[in-house]
């Protein structure tokens, strides 16, 4: 799933109320499994001069760069995580890493041949989804329609949170965004 859509609906699902630490909480959660590619393939577009095809086609398959996704996509950690916060009874810690599960879940259902050993470090196994959100043959004309919908959704209830302004505009460029990008998969893969 594209990073615009797993902020929107990790927000949704839970700030509670939308704003302050928790709304902070929901959005880190939901940023961090996908944190690490943005680095990395940024560095490796644009300050390396890496061409995209290389980047993606073997950099983002590569042993290096699986295994730091194994880190950050991993449920194991994800979910030690949110032991250790509903233990200490620290709120944030909760939220962000409950916002991470609800994305590392979204993930595991929706990549077709791009997915990530999300059982780190018990396994190096990878589910292969037969759904992906970007891949036509693995069902995207079906999946990004439907994305569009639940963050369109997601964005409306945000909005009748009582979010501030700049708070509106942020969700508003967000939903945006997944629109923009899930255009692109479709008109491209």
């Amino acid at each position: 799933m594209n990073t615009p859509a797993h902020l929107l609906i990790g927000a949704t699902v839970f700030a509670r109320p939308a704003k302050g630490q928790t709304l902070w909480a929901a959005l880190l959660g939901s940023l961090l499994p996908d944190l690490s590619l943005y680095v990395m393939a940024g560095t490796s577009l644009y300050i390396l001069g890496i061409p995209a095809q290389e980047v993606f086609d073997q950099l983002y398959f590569s042993p290096a760069w699986q295994t730091v996704f194994a880190i950050d996509n991993s449920f194991i950690l994800w979910g030690l995580a949110l032991l250790l916060g509903v233990w200490r009874a620290w709120h944030f810690l909760t939220v962000a890493a409950s916002a991470g599960i609800l994305h590392l879940g979204m993930d595991f259902l929706l990549h077709a041949g791009d997915g990530r050993p999300q059982f780190w470090p018990l396994s190096d196994w990878v589910f292969h989804s037969p759904v992906s959100y970007w891949d036509r043959t693995h069902n995207a004309l079906w999946v990004v329609p439907a994305s569009i919908a639940i963050c369109s959704a997601a964005y409306l209830v945000l909005w009748r949170r009582g979010l501030s302004v700049s708070a509106k505009l942020f969700f508003a460029v967000l939903l945006g965004a997944e629109v923009w990008v899930a255009r692109q998969w479709l008109l491209f893969f």
